[in-house]
Parts: structure tokens; sequence; C-alpha cells
């Protein structure tokens, strides 16, 4: 049975970006040091064969161990390079924690792992935050183990309208971590003007200081919002070619310097890039660690809205000990101590007030808390058809490879 949309339109927004499962956070990274065939083969390489792996036999009782694989800047981080959630964490259960940033975009990723995931091998980690669209995929090759909700209690502080989705049905096999924008930041030192459309990463003043996501849906999503195409709504080949064509004159004719993944960061702190579309809460930490140089905006007619979610993969044998790992981040309390530093919106009720004891400011953050009117300029990319997908994937790798 389908259940009618939550009247509220921040829980409706997340409703509709869980539900159409096909959204990435990042996309193929350029640059990471493989051949453009092999990043072709991760972006297209469908595995899961037949047969589905067997779940690896936990050892979490004698081994207090867990490995999380994540994003950069994705966690709470100290000047010591600590991350204080997760010691907490160890100093209450007694299991170590090691935490990577493995993670660059969700296609290297899966690049990287497929193979072990197919014969259920363990990967190196025993629980990796990716988005939606990928999670679908992993649950689906059999490539998760499902959660024991016994280990899991604070699963009962999960936003309801994130609790049933299309690719994981009663949240069995995943949980979310975190969720945001994409949108439009630029150097406010140098442009003290701002900006407020991508359109404006036109302009030709910025030529060759300009950088966009190598994540298709988050790049083409901005740019087709502001071509006028809602992404969240009915559209076709017509509407991404217009904006394919777009981009590649942009890259053509050297507007664009950069197309990357997480690294984009970089280019903006050391001025190769002036202006990008880029993802929320990685602005605000890089004006946190590098100067407050930079704004962030969702552009005036729409920015993106993605989600990322825990899962663990098939050949984990600590899977007891990332239950313990993601019930202790379903704390609102710690939810809202992750959510100060990282600048996403979190998915845990209660977030809000328990962020009003840290900071009364950031439970007003546009960022963490979007109100009704920001939200109403983040949109999600619909779901794509695997022709689609295929087609459309295709068409923004050639450009992505050929940058």
């Amino acid at each position: 049975m389908t259940r009618p949309l939550p009247e509220d339109p921040f829980i409706r927004s997340l409703v509709l970006q869980a539900q159409r499962a096909q959204f990435s956070r990042r996309g193929m990274l350029k640059g990471a040091g493989i051949s453009a065939a092999a990043l072709a083969l991760a972006a297209c390489s469908t595995g899961g064969g037949e047969e589905k792996p067997t779940a690896a036999t936990d050892k979490s009782d004698t081994d207090k161990i867990v490995r999380w694989d994540n994003w950069a800047l994705y966690l709470d981080v100290d000047d010591a390079g600590k991350y204080p959630t997760l010691e907490a964490f160890s100093a209450q259960t007694g299991i170590k924690a090691t935490y990577t940033e493995a993670v660059d975009d969700n296609n290297t990723y899966y690049g990287k792992v497929k193979d072990q995931l197919k014969l259920g091998q363990d990967i190196g980690c025993d629980t990796v935050c990716l988005t939606d669209w990928m999670v679908d995929r992993l649950i689906r090759f059999g490539y998760t183990q499902e959660l024991d909700e016994a280990n899991i209690p604070n699963k009962k502080n999960l936003v309801p309208a994130l609790a049933n989705v299309d690719f994981d049905p009663g949240r069995k096999m995943s949980l979310p971590w975190q969720g945001g924008f994409a949108g439009i930041a630029w150097n406010k030192d140098e442009l003290p003007g701002g900006l407020t459309s991508v359109s404006d990463l036109w302009d030709s003043s910025l030529k060759g200081r300009v950088g966009v996501l190598s994540e298709m849906r988050d790049t083409m999503g901005c740019i087709m919002q502001d071509m006028g195409t809602a992404i969240d709504g009915s559209w076709g080949d017509d509407e991404f070619s217009a904006a394919i064509d777009l981009l590649q004159e942009q890259v053509d004719n050297g507007q664009i310097r950069n197309i990357k993944g997480n690294s984009y960061k970089e280019d903006l702190q050391n001025g190769d890039t002036l202006a990008a579309i880029v993802w929320s809460g990685d602005i605000t930490q890089l004006n946190f660690e590098a100067g407050d140089h930079w704004d962030f905006a969702l552009p005036s007619k729409g920015g993106t809205l993605w989600n990322d979610n825990f899962v663990v993969p098939i050949g984990s044998e600590h899977k007891k000990n990332a239950e313990a790992l993601i019930n202790y981040y379903y704390d609102p309390e710690v939810a809202a101590q992750v959510a100060a530093y990282v600048n996403y919106i979190p998915p845990v009720v209660g977030t809000k007030e328990a962020m009003v004891a840290i900071d009364p400011e950031l439970a007003d953050n546009q960022l963490i808390f979007p109100s009704d009117a920001t939200l109403a300029n983040a949109h999600v990319f619909r779901s794509l058809s695997a022709a689609e997908e295929q087609k459309y994937a295709a068409q923004f790798q050639a450009i992505l490879l050929g940058a």
C-alpha cells in the first residue's frame, strides 16, 4: 500500500529523496590515479551474479573492533586529528574504532570493492556510508548484511519519513547517516558581490576559475534546474542533452577548470577555483579550517537534495560491533555533536533540540535544519530507468574523461 506523503515540507522532501533511490551524493572522480577504462568499468558494472554471497561469521563477541569507511569532512574531528565522538564511543563500549576517509565517490569506491563483495569477502571495513542509489544496488545484489534491530534500539529515533523506503522496506539493511544539498559556493574575498545562480558561473570574469562536481546528478541537476527543468519532474533526452551541451561548451571554452569529487575543496582553498558547484556542509568546514573566505547558497532556480546511509558489507566479521556504532550515532546528543561539525541534515529525531544546548545559533542553521523556504529550492534528481542511467552516464562521462 502506498502511504501518503507527510504534510511537513522538510519531512516530505526527505521522503521523496529516499524513495527515488537514484540520487548520488558523489560521482566519478577525475584524476584519482586510475585509467579511464577503469573508471568506465566502475561506473557501468552491474555485478551481482545469480548466486548471492553468504554473510561472514560474526566475531564481534571476541574481537572488539569496528572499521568504518566514510567520506572526507564527514565526522567531527579535533586539532589533534582525533574524532571526539568516536573516541567517546570506544571508551563507552570497549570497541576499538578505526575510521578511514576512504570514499571520494560512490562509483570509484564500488569499483574497488565489487569483486570482493561478489565473493562475500572482507573489503576492509565493517560499515560504510554510501548514497541511496548505490545502497539500492548493494542490497539488490546481496552485498549487505541484515541489521539486527535488537542491537540498535536507538533506531526508534530515525526520522519516521525515512523508516520505509522502496530500496529497503523497513530499513532492514541500511540506516541513514546524513543528508544535504548541492549548490554554489564562491570566494567572497574575490567576489564580494556574491553569486545567485548557476548561470553566474559562466561569467567571463571567472573564465578558468570555475569547478563543478564529478557527480552527474549534482552537476547536471543544478544546470538543468538553472535551464528551467524541474529535475524531480517529467523530463527526458531533450532536456538532458541541452544541459550536456552547455556543460560541454563551458569545458571546451575553458570556463570550467576542474571536474572533481570531494577533492574540489582543495582547489577552492589554493585559489585554482573562485566559484564552484559544491556540497553544502563542506563549505562550512572549509571556512572553519582555512579561514572564513567562502559563501554557499542554493541557486535561485534550485539546488539538489541527497542522503547517505550506513550499511554492513557482506564480508564483515564484526556486524554486531558495527550495529553498536550505528546505535551510538542515533543518540540525539551524539547526532547533534556531529551535525555541529559537519553541517549536514541529521536523520535523528531530537537532534535540533539537542543542538540548542551545544550552540543555539546552529539550531537555526539552514544547512542543518532547513526551513520550508530553503527546502523549496532543493530538488531530488528523479529516478532513471536502466537505459537512461546507461545513456546519461555515458554522455556525462565522456565530458569527465575529456576534460
